[in-house]
C-alpha cells in the first residue's frame, strides 16, 4: 500500500483533481501526503504582477496553493505536510524527483494535462513517467472538461489559486 504520497499542486483544477485522488488513496492506507508546488517560468506566466515584487507575489501565491490543499487533505482526515521550491532556478521535475527520493515517496500523483494544458511529449509529466523510481500516477482531466474548457483552466487557476481547492 502507499503510505508516503507526494502530490504535484499548482492551483489548477486538474490539480484539485489529482489532490482528491491522492486524498482517498491515502484515507485507505492511513497514509501521509507531501504536496509539493514549484515556482517557475509558468508561474510566473500566469501570474502577472509589478516586476520589483513579483517573486514575492509568486512565492506567496505557491504558499496560498498549499495551505488551502493541505486544509482540504485535513478536512478529510489526512495529515499533509507541504513543500515550496521559490528559487526560481530548480525545475519543476527536479523538485519533484528530489522530493520523491528525499522524503522519501511510495508514490507520485501528477494531474494530466498539467500546468501547459495539454499531455504532450517533453511534457513534466512523461518525463516523470520516463524517469522516476517510484510509481507515478497520473490523474486524466475529464473528457468534457479537455475538449471545452483547456484555455480557461489556466485563467481560472491564475485568478483564484486560494480558493480552487475548497
Amino acid at each position: 500500500m502507499h503510505k508516503r504520497i507526494l502530490v504535484l499542486i499548482d492551483g489548477s483544477p486538474a490539480s484539485k483533481r489529482s489532490l482528491d485522488e491522492a486524498i482517498d488513496i491515502a484515507r485507505t492506507a492511513r497514509g501521509l501526503l507531501r504536496l509539493v508546488h514549484v515556482v517557475d517560468d509558468l508561474s510566473l506566466a500566469r501570474r502577472s504582477t509589478d516586476t520589483d515584487t513579483w517573486l514575492g507575489t509568486l512565492h506567496n501565491w505557491g504558499r496560498e496553493i498549499l495551505e488551502a490543499a493541505k486544509k482540504a487533505a485535513e478536512a478529510r482526515g489526512v495529515h499533509a505536510d507541504v513543500m515550496l521550491y521559490s528559487d526560481f532556478a530548480t525545475p519543476l521535475a527536479d523538485a519533484v524527483a528530489y522530493e520523491a527520493r528525499m522524503w522519501p515517496a511510495d508514490l507520485i500523483v501528477l494531474s494530466t494535462p498539467g500546468r501547459c494544458g495539454r499531455w504532450a511529449m517533453g511534457s513534466d509529466a512523461e518525463r516523470f513517467l520516463r524517469t522516476s523510481t517510484v510509481p507515478v500516477m497520473l490523474v486524466p482531466e475529464p473528457v468534457e472538461e479537455t475538449v471545452d474548457k483547456r484555455s480557461s483552466t489556466r485563467q481560472q487557476a491564475a485568478l483564484a489559486p486560494a480558493l480552487a481547492f475548497e
